[in-house]
């Protein structure tokens, strides 16, 4: 119970407080990755289909929430259909101050914006799933993400076509 109001409060300093984010930073363990090959991207990706992976900890309200409880974090993922209202959506995570983003999920899934850009013609299609990730993730779970869940979820947009992922953090 305490651990929920802990999270928040620490997210809301940090909100408040670049500069603590900035000392906490230098101390963070940061993930370097060797092993992945440099891909050049496809002449045409702005003719889609075009996705959108997030680590803000969106799912719809219909999907387990995010697992809040494990100090390591929760390396699943979500999909979100494109065709879904905003209002069908809901964020479980108390790693940041997502008080802009409850109020217009396209803070950090910029859904919408992505279906303005294919309806101007400025990018030809909007993949019909995006993705959602709850960030902070340690430890095993690390492991997990970057051996299994990440591995699953590139499968995924293959079968579907990507041509592009925009990434959002939370």
């Amino acid at each position: 119970m305490l651990k929920p109001a802990k999270d928040k409060l620490l997210a809301s300093i940090f909100t408040n407080s670049p500069g603590l984010v900035n000392l906490w930073a230098k101390k963070a363990d940061i993930v370097t990755n060797t092993s992945t090959p440099w891909a050049a991207a496809a002449e045409d990706i702005l003719r889609g289909p075009i996705a959108l992976v997030t680590t803000a900890g969106i799912h719809l309200f219909g999907q387990p929430p995010y697992d809040m409880d494990d100090p390591e974090g929760d390396a699943s993922f979500r999909e979100i259909p494109s065709s879904v209202p905003a209002g069908a959506l809901t964020i479980t995570h108390n790693y940041y101050d997502h008080r802009d983003a409850d109020a217009d999920i396209n803070v950090v899934l910029p859904f919408e914006r992505l279906k303005d850009l294919e309806r101007e013609g400025f990018i030809g299609k909007t993949a019909r799933r995006h993705f959602s990730f709850m960030g902070h993730i340690l430890g095993s779970r690390l492991e997990r993400l970057v051996g299994r869940t990440a591995p699953a979820l590139a499968a995924e947009m293959k079968k579907d076509g990507i041509r592009a992922a925009l990434l959002t953090p939370g």
